[in-house]
């Protein structure tokens, strides 16, 4: 059984303040290729289809497009698809029983009432059937009815409630379960706070929302989605692929992919990572105002200036851009900038090179000489 795995499209996104509909076109073109070349028996998609609940017609047509095109490139491949904390999950639950008879599976809602359990669709090959459970994002009180609460009123932590929606679930172990999941996974004994997590994910305050990850040792492959960076939980058989396309400059350098995962009899997987290469990269370009000038590029550039200048310089931006027609922001390090934290009292007369110095703060010999060179020369134009 060969699954394709990936997550996190967040189509309709703008990286600071710019569109990143054509960039995600773009990819998410490549990725059909892709599915036309390994031809998968399925292919999951782990969460936030759109980067918002209530998506722009644009970003609509995009994920519309990309489903078609899947379906006509790869008409014998079933299709699932969960929503992530990003989606409208009454949205993305639309059509959801006429869609499963066309082999596409949108699973918008998770089990809410005591009846109701998590999606099941099982596929057969000739080692048997592999079962995919689709499990979207879950919020502790949107599942209450089904696992109750902390015996004081309150709702159970992300932790519980996930484990006890896993746990009341019938698992066949002898045979091949694989779980399409949109939750913060977390190995256990690890701390939230030491697992890298990118700018453009939304972070709970506390970290309330992780999730330990011995929970998935039921199942043979565990698709993930929301983290951004791929990375795994404490096994290459429980993945998270990342994004397909850099959501944020924290993304910057990082390969982004999408994972193969091929289950033949139970107990033996096999993974693989088949690299994405976007329409533009995201990349942080360091140095002097001219060295950075010299590697001027089409990709989306956060120019850090590094040498020591005026604050603010005219036209900085201006002349980056005509070397960087996609620059998103300019960030300027080691400025000299005034030090108001030197306190002056009215009753003692500065020296006029020691205050200018003492505002300018850490200039070295060379720069001090040249302060009291332009200080002379105003001086000496003055008693002219």
């Amino acid at each position: 059984m060969k699954i394709m795995h990936l997550s996190d499209l967040h189509i309709g996104l703008k990286l600071i303040n710019r569109s990143m509909l054509k960039d995600q076109q773009f990819i998410l073109g490549q990725i059909t290729e892709i599915a036309k070349k390994q031809n998968p028996d399925a292919i999951v998609i782990a969460g936030d289809i759109y980067d918002k609940p209530l998506p722009s017609a644009e970003a609509v047509k995009v994920f519309d497009d990309f489903i078609s095109a899947l379906s006509v490139s790869v008409p014998e491949t079933e299709i699932m698809i969960i929503s992530g904390n990003h989606d409208s999950a009454q949205r993305v639950d639309v059509f959801r029983s006429i869609l499963s008879k066309h082999r596409i599976h949108m699973i918008g809602n998770p089990p809410v009432y005591p009846d109701e359990y998590i999606e099941r669709v099982t596929l057969c090959d000739d080692f048997g059937n592999v079962n995919f459970f689709l499990l979207p994002f879950i919020k502790p009180s949107t599942v209450r009815l089904i696992t109750g609460n902390d015996g004081n009123g309150n709702s159970l932590s992300y932790n519980e409630a996930v484990h006890r929606i896993i746990e009341r679930e019938n698992i066949n172990i002898t045979e091949r379960n694989v779980l399409v999941s949109h939750q913060f996974y977390l190995k256990c004994g690890t701390s939230p706070d030491t697992v890298e997590r990118m700018d453009s994910e939304t972070v709970t305050v506390g970290n309330i929302d992780n999730v330990y990850a011995d929970v998935l040792e039921k199942f043979d492959y565990a698709a993930l989605g929301h983290i951004h960076k791929p990375s795994d939980v404490g096994s290459e058989f429980y993945r998270y692929c990342g994004t397909p396309v850099a959501c944020s400059v924290s993304e910057a350098g990082q390969q982004k992919g999408v994972i193969i995962a091929e289950l033949a009899e139970k107990g033996n997987i096999k993974t693989s990572v088949i690299p994405l290469k976007p329409l533009h990269e995201v990349r942080i370009i360091e140095g002097s105002f001219d060295e950075i000038m010299e590697q001027g590029c089409d990709d989306y550039v956060t120019a850090v200036i590094t040498e020591k200048t005026e604050t603010g310089r005219k036209d900085t931006k201006n002349e980056l851009k005509s070397r960087f027609p996609n620059l998103l922001e300019v960030r300027m390090d080691n400025v000299i900038k005034p030090d108001y934290r030197v306190k002056y009292s009215a009753d003692k007369e500065m020296d006029v090179f020691e205050l200018c110095k003492s505002f300018l703060s850490d200039t070295d010999e060379s720069e001090q000489e040249i302060l009291r060179d332009v200080i002379n020369t105003v001086k000496e134009e003055a008693e002219i």
